[in-house]
C-alpha cells in the first residue's frame, strides 16, 4: 500500500453552500476567497465526540501553520435540533473553535464532498483542487505529513499565499457560570466547612474550573482551578482543567481514607482528577494525557472488559463525559464517552477496569461484554443499586442491572431504538423518543428522570406499578418540564420537592417544581436524515480502503491487524455477511424482498511506527484508527453492487 494520502487523480473541489457562515464577521466565504491556502474541510456535528476529538487534534497544526492553513467546518447536523442555528452558535462558541463555520443543515455541501460519517475531512490545495479525503478522527500525524508537502511543492510553484486567515472571533459574553455541563448537591460537610450540605457542586465547564454554588444557585462560595484551558495539578488558583463535565463526591469516611473528597471527569484532558476540599489541592487520579483508542490487542480477543491493572496514571482514557461513586459497587463508575464503554475506579487500589462495553458504537443489550453503547454521557444509581444510563447518540434510556445479580450485571434499554433514531414523544417506553440526553437521575419513588438535551426538556420514565386504588399503570414516559436551553443534567434539591436542572446554554442552574400532573408530549418520532446510497440487492461487496501515515507501517505481527463489523436496520437487510471478521473486504447478500434500511460498519485497523518492510520494534508506538458508518440505503435493481469507504484510503 502506497504511504501517501494525496489522490491519484485531480478534482476540483466543489464550492461551499449552506445557510450562513459563523466566525467571518458576517461574510460568506467562498473558494476563491481561499485560493492559496491549504484548506481542510472538518466535516462535524456538535453532539459528536469524534468530532470534538478531531478539533482538538486540529488545533496544533492550525497553530503551527496559521498563515497558510485554514480550516473550515462545515457543521452537517444528524440531530434535528442541532439545525437550530442559535444551538450550533452555541456550540462554536461553547467548544471554542477558532476558525470559519458554515452551517450546512441541509446537507449540500455534504452530498458535493461525498461525505458519508461525522467527522469527515477534506485537504484542499492552494489551487482549488481536492488533495485527500478522511473518515475519523486520529489522522493528524498523516494530515501534518501532507501539509507540509503542499506548503513545499505551492511555495515552489508560487501558488501558496501567505498571510492572515478569515477567522473573526466574536463578542465574549461575561457570565457568571459559562456552559456548565454537570452538578451533584453537597451532602455532608466538606473541607472543614459543616454549612456546605446543601450547597451544589458544578462543573464550570465553559470556564475550565469546578464551582461550589451556594443554595441561591448565584454564589459562588469557592472554586478549583485557574479558569484557564490547560492541565495542572496543584492549589485552587493554580490547578487547571479543560471543559471538565462528571462530578461524584466520595463518601466521608472513604474520602478520609484516599485523602481527596470530589473525583472530576476532565473531560478534554482525558483524566480523572480529584479535589481534596480541605486543602484546596487538584491531583491526577487516572489518565496519561493521551487519548485511548480502543487497544489494538483487545480488539483482536474476546476479552473486551476487565482490569486494566493497578498503575492508572499510565493507562489512557477517552473523554471521561460523567462519574459516579456507586454505593452498591464501592466503586467509582465512569461514562466514557469516547470509546462507548463505561470503565470503574477503585479508590483505595487505584485499579482501571472497563466495567461494561465492547467499544463498539450502537444499542444491543446484554451482559457486559456484549453490550454495546454510545457515547454514554450520564449515570444514576438507584437506591436499589442499579446504574442508569444516558445514552446520547442512541437517545436511550438504559440500566445496567446490578441489583439481580453484581457478579452479573446486564445492560436493558427501556427507551431508544437505534442511533439514527430520536423524536419527542411520550407514552409507551417502546414508543417514546428522546434527543441526544446528557444527564439522568434516579428518584426514591423508582421512577428516573432524564435531561432530554436537545428537546429542552426534563423527562419521566416509570416502570408498571400499582396506583392508590389497586390498579395496575402500565410503564410510561411523560414530560415533566420543557422549554429549557439544553439541559445537561437534572438532580433532586435537598428538599425532595424541586428539581435542580443544569440549564447549559443559559449559563445556569434552575429550580423546577415537580409537578402534580405530568406533561403528555407527541411530536413524534423521527430519523436522522441524510440522502441515501442506492444500491442493488443480491450479492453485494463492501471495501474499505486503509492507508498507514508515513512513517507507520499495519502491525502484522499477531495476524491480520483490521477488522470490520457489520449489521443493518432492519437485521433483515442483510441476508448474509453480518458478523465481525478481520479484512477490510465482505461480500453480503442484501434482501430483495426489502426497499430500504441502514448499514452499519465499523472498520478498524493497527498500526505502528515503523518503515515499510523493516520489522516494528520491541516499544513503537501503536496506533488503532476506527471509523462507525451508518449508511442509509435504497434498494434497487439499477443501484450499485459495491461500496467502498475510506478510512485512510486514497482514491
Amino acid at each position: 500500500m502506497t504511504e501517501t494520502l494525496r489522490r491519484s487523480a485531480r478534482v476540483r473541489a466543489s464550492e461551499l453552500l449552506g445557510r450562513g457562515w459563523l466566525n467571518t464577521g458576517g461574510k460568506d466565504v467562498t473558494l476563491e476567497d481561499l485560493r492559496g491556502k491549504i484548506v481542510i474541510l472538518d466535516f462535524w456535528t456538535f453532539c459528536c465526540i469524534n468530532c470534538l476529538h478531531v478539533l482538538d487534534e486540529l488545533r496544533p497544526l492550525e497553530e503551527k501553520h496559521s498563515d497558510v492553513l485554514v480550516t473550515v467546518g462545515v457543521h452537517s447536523p444528524k440531530f434535528e435540533h442541532e439545525a437550530d442555528p442559535e444551538a450550533l452558535a452555541a456550540a462554536v462558541e461553547r467548544y471554542e473553535i477558532a476558525h470559519p463555520v458554515l452551517d450546512d443543515p441541509e446537507l449540500i455541501t455534504w452530498q458535493a464532498y461525498s461525505a458519508r460519517a461525522w467527522p469527515t475531512l477534506v485537504v484542499i490545495d492552494p489551487e482549488g483542487y481536492i488533495a485527500a479525503s478522511l473518515a475519523g478522527e486520529g489522522h493528524v500525524a498523516g494530515l501534518s505529513s501532507l501539509v507540509e508537502e503542499l506548503i513545499a511543492e505551492h511555495e515552489a510553484k508560487g501558488t501558496l499565499h501567505r498571510g492572515d486567515g478569515l477567522y473573526v472571533p466574536p463578542e465574549p459574553v461575561s457570565t457568571t457560570l459559562r456552559f456548565p455541563g454537570k452538578a451533584v448537591p453537597v451532602t455532608r460537610p466538606l473541607g472543614g466547612d459543616d454549612d456546605a450540605a446543601g450547597r451544589f457542586l458544578v462543573a464550570d465547564t465553559g470556564h475550565h474550573r469546578i464551582v461550589e454554588l451556594a443554595e441561591d444557585l448565584a454564589t459562588v462560595t469557592r472554586s478549583w482551578g485557574s479558569g484557564q484551558k490547560g492541565y495542572a495539578d496543584g492549589g485552587p488558583e493554580t490547578a487547571q482543567f479543560t471543559e471538565p463535565q462528571g462530578l461524584a463526591l466520595l463518601p466521608e469516611e472513604l474520602a478520609e481514607q484516599v485523602g481527596y473528597d470530589v473525583v472530576v471527569a476532565d473531560t478534554v484532558n482525558h483524566r480523572l482528577r480529584g479535589i481534596d476540599a480541605a486543602t484546596g489541592e487538584v491531583t491526577t487520579l487516572a489518565g496519561n494525557g493521551v487519548q485511548r483508542l480502543l487497544d489494538a490487542e483487545r480488539t483482536r480477543s474476546t476479552a473486551v472488559t476487565g482490569s486494566l491493572g493497578t498503575d492508572p496514571l499510565n493507562v489512557s482514557l477517552s473523554s471521561p463525559w460523567d462519574v459516579l461513586y456507586s454505593q452498591r459497587l464501592g466503586l467509582v463508575l465512569i461514562a466514557m464517552a469516547g470509546t462507548h464503554q463505561i470503565f470503574s475506579f477503585d479508590p483505595r487500589t487505584g485499579e482501571l477496569a472497563v466495567f461494561a462495553g465492547t467499544g463498539l458504537e450502537g444499542l444491543t443489550d446484554g451482559p457486559p461484554d456484549q453490550a454495546w453503547y454510545a457515547q454514554t454521557s450520564g449515570l444514576a444509581e438507584s437506591a436499589d443499586g442499579d446504574i442508569w444510563i444516558a445514552d446520547s447518540e442512541t437517545s436511550a434510556l438504559r440500566v445496567l442491572r446490578t441489583s439481580r445479580n453484581p457478579e452479573e450485571p446486564v445492560t436493558e434499554t427501556l427507551i431508544g431504538t437505534g442511533l439514527f433514531d430520536f423524536g419527542f414523544r411520550d407514552g409507551d417506553p417502546a414508543q417514546a423518543r428522546l434527543q441526544h440526553p446528557l444527564g439522568v437521575t434516579a428518584l426514591p419513588d423508582g421512577s428516573v428522570l432524564v435531561a432530554d438535551t436537545y428537546n429542552g426538556a426534563i423527562r419521566r420514565w416509570q416502570a408498571e406499578h400499582t396506583a392508590a386504588d389497586g390498579t395496575t399503570v402500565p410503564a410510561g414516559v411523560s414530560t415533566v418540564a420543557r422549554g429549557l436551553k439544553e439541559p445537561s443534567d437534572v438532580l433532586l434539591d435537598a428538599d425532595g420537592s424541586t428539581l435542580l436542572v443544569v440549564e447549559t446554554n443559559a449559563h445556569q442552574l434552575v429550580r423546577i417544581a415537580v409537578p402534580e400532573e405530568y406533561l403528555t408530549v407527541d411530536e413524534g418520532a423521527s430519523q436522522t436524515q441524510r440522502p441515501a446510497t442506492e444500491v442493488a440487492p443480491g450479492e453485494f461487496t463492501l471495501q474499505v480502503e486503509f492507508t498507514a501515515p508515513t512513517g507507520q507501517k499495519l502491525d502484522d505481527r499477531w495476524g491480520d491487524p483490521t477488522q470490520l463489523q457489520v449489521s443493518a436496520t432492519p437485521p433483515e437487510l442483510l441476508a448474509d455477511g453480518a458478523g465481525t471478521s478481520t479484512g477490510l473486504h465482505r461480500r453480503l447478500h442484501l434482501n430483495p424482498e426489502l426497499t430500504e434500511g441502514v448499514l452499519h460498519i465499523t472498520a478498524r485497523a493497527a498500526a505502528c511506527d515503523g518503515a515499510p518492510g523493516e520489522e516494528i520494534p520491541m516499544h513503537a508506538a501503536c496506533h488503532l484508527y476506527q471509523q462507525d458508518w451508518g449508511i442509509p440505503v435504497t434498494l434497487s435493481p439499477a443501484g450499485e453492487a459495491s461500496l467502498t469507504l475510506d478510512l485512510r484510503g486514497v482514491k
